[in-house]
């Protein structure tokens, strides 16, 4: 079985990160459990107002090549660039 190296270093530079994003109200937690690249896929455990649920959300591609997922009911973009390794 021959293994793409390109995807999985990409996949090992988000796994287990961390993002926090001010909703106006309250902090959101980001936590990305896993990235599938072919299938454009990026599993996130949310927390939120101190609910945590687990999530797949469909990657895109901004128009500078950058991905990023939707977030909440204003379509909030949120990029794994921003993430940064959990404490």
């Amino acid at each position: 079985m021959k293994t793409d190296v390109s995807k999985f270093s990409e996949f090992r530079k988000y796994y287990l990160s961390e993002f926090e994003w001010f909703d106006g109200e309250e902090y959101i937690t980001f936590n990305l459990v896993g990235i599938d690249l072919e299938k454009g896929e990026a599993q996130v455990a949310v927390t939120d107002r101190g609910k945590i649920s687990v999530i797949t959300y469909d990657l895109m591609t901004d128009k500078n090549g950058r991905l990023y997922f939707e977030y909440g009911a204003m379509y909030t973009r949120i990029y794994p660039d921003d993430f940064e390794e959990a404490a």
